[in-house]
């Protein structure tokens, strides 16, 4: 397949989290701050924090800080990962949509 092993890892693995997918929904609206994020999905900040630690980890979020202050943290996500993992979902959904058409053929030949 065509996205990198490791990276699609780090995706799935970040995404297997409930809250984790939350956050890439509302990221994917705009981004936004930590406690904005903290406050949509009621979670306390530390939570909220280890969530958005794994995230960026995995490449699917990156951390900016506006000129105003260096102290805001606004959170966007990185279309990237998101990209590997569309690429590797459609050449499954292919490999499978070969697999039960030859299936069928098989059936049909032998019904």
């Amino acid at each position: 397949m065509s996205a990198a092993p490791a990276q699609l890892d780090r995706t799935l693995a970040a995404l297997a989290d409930p809250n984790r997918r939350q956050v890439v929904d509302l990221l994917a609206q705009r981004p936004r701050q930590a406690g904005e994020l903290a406050r949509e999905l009621g979670l306390a900040p530390p939570a909220m924090s280890r969530h958005l630690r794994t995230l960026r980890e995995s490449g699917l979020v990156e951390e900016s800080h506006p000129e105003f202050d260096a102290r805001v943290r606004i959170y966007a996500l990185r279309p990237q990962p998101m990209v590997h993992l569309l690429r590797w979902l459609e050449e499954s959904e292919r490999l499978w949509t070969e697999q039960l058409a030859a299936f069928k053929a098989h059936v049909e030949r032998d019904a």
